[in-house]
């Protein structure tokens, strides 16, 4: 997948950056240099490769040291939610503000 000149327009369009001098010629090679790079991974056969739960599990055995999931703490919705100026069955209510 390689980028246009109109595909970076519209990038920094959409990200309100202001591109000024050779600045979109060398952002539209850094991108198709990055796509690049991702299409090189693509291609490279993972079939039966174990996802690592961090880089170093790649060099030796990582033990995770993972909590068990219990509520430590009460709740307090109602408390937290006493400052709002609206509240409906547990939920903050707000303004529409999209038509």
């Amino acid at each position: 997948m390689a980028l246009t000149p109109a595909d970076v327009s519209r990038i920094a369009q959409l990200s309100r950056l202001e591109l000024s001098g050779d600045e979109p010629e060398r952002l539209l090679a850094q991108l198709n240099g990055f796509f690049t790079i991702v299409e090189q991974m693509r291609a490279v056969d993972t079939t039966g490769v174990e996802p690592l739960a961090t880089p170093l599990s790649a060099i030796h055995d990582v033990q995770l040291r993972l909590r068990d999931d219990v509520v430590t703490e009460t709740n307090q919705r109602e408390l937290n939610q006493r400052s709002a100026p609206a509240v409906e069955a547990g939920l903050f209510l707000v303004p529409k503000v999209i038509e």
